[in-house]
């Protein structure tokens, strides 16, 4: 099938633009030239604590050969991150009319887990460059699971976190920013609207774990706009932090933290000893968080060239803003 290629030339401009991977980009051309209706695409991102499995969703219009992103789904477990060429496996003890033992393969840890759990029969959970040179990591009988690998027991067992990011014309939260809000951290969009008065606004964007999920299974989103309190990033300026003196580095640094992420930095302490720590915003107290490099949290205080008096007090107070994430507006 030929390509429309002002449609490929918009669709690699807004997967860029929400910072997918070039080999998704490249993927997707691939797959545009099958001509199929819908198609998806999978990819398995590294994380802290585990892995992040990313499902994109791609559909042709109804009314002409142009298809569209519309949203993308993530999954984070506590599986470990796969090694290169390897994937997921489940295997079934059932042969087929060839005599062929029926595979099926995944990238993604989260969806492995679930096919494995959901369908009858002999199984095995494996993961490997192939069914033949696999390592198993759970099996099953007719009627229940009677084998976990210990070191998979964790993610065998434990709490799947999922969400569906959706996406308007390449807009939404893009794909870094929405890995780090599964992590429970913030996210900065300067592009919202607001639904009723269809007013432009930024936030910063929290995911709500600890309450129930909206309607379309996804979790809900607090907000921390201009009327709440501190500008945060404003607030990067009291603390001894060797690359905001490089307007260059400073930028970079202001992008990452925007996106949810933890850049490293060279600060001074009290005495005047420099350290790289990571840092991350934390719209809701004003300030922000430091790491050691291994992950241990360390008191802001000593970092700070003065003592910093928070104009953040009392916030809180009707300023925030929980949007359904399919209808509202920011994502």
């Amino acid at each position: 099938m030929n390509i429309n290629k002002n449609n490929l030339e918009n669709l690699q401009g807004e997967m860029r633009a929400l910072k997918f991977d070039e080999k998704l980009i490249a993927a997707m051309e691939k797959e545009m030239g099958k001509g199929r209706p819908l198609f998806e695409l999978r990819a398995a991102v590294f994380i802290d604590k585990g892995q992040m499995d990313l499902t994109l969703h791609f559909k042709q219009s109804g009314s002409s050969e142009y298809y569209y992103l519309n949203r993308y789904d993530l999954s984070m477990t506590s599986a470990k991150p796969l090694e290169d060429g390897r994937q997921y496996f489940v295997i079934s003890a059932d042969n087929n009319e060839k005599g062929e033992t029926p595979v099926k393969s995944f990238v993604n840890a989260a969806e492995a887990m679930e096919y494995f759990k959901a369908t009858a029969g002999v199984r095995e959970l494996a993961v490997g460059k192939s069914a033949v040179d696999k390592f198993t990591l759970a099996t099953r009988d007719a009627v229940k699971v009677d084998y976990v690998e210990k070191d998979f027991k964790l993610a065998y067992y434990g709490t799947v976190r999922t969400n569906t990011f959706y996406l308007d014309r390449g807009k939404g939260i893009n794909v870094e920013q929405g890995i780090n809000l599964m992590q429970g951290r913030a996210v900065f969009r300067d592009d919202l609207v607001n639904r009723g008065t269809g007013e432009s606004y930024k936030a910063w964007n929290n995911l709500e774990f600890n309450e129930p999920k909206d309607k379309y299974g996804n979790f809900k989103v607090k907000q921390y706009g201009e009327n709440y309190g501190t500008d945060v990033i404003k607030e990067l300026a009291g603390y001894n932090i060797k690359e905001l003196s490089d307007p260059k580095k400073e930028a970079a640094i202001i992008e990452k933290l925007k996106d949810g992420h933890r850049p490293v930095v060279t600060v001074k302490n009290a005495e005047g000893v420099e350290q790289q720590m990571r840092i991350e915003a934390m719209p809701r107290y004003g300030n922000f968080n430091f790491y050691k490099m291994d992950g241990k949290m360390e008191k802001r205080e000593q970092f700070q060239k003065e003592p910093i008096f928070s104009t953040a007090k009392g916030k809180g107070q009707g300023q925030d803003k929980k949007l359904d994430q399919q209808q509202g507006l920011s994502v």
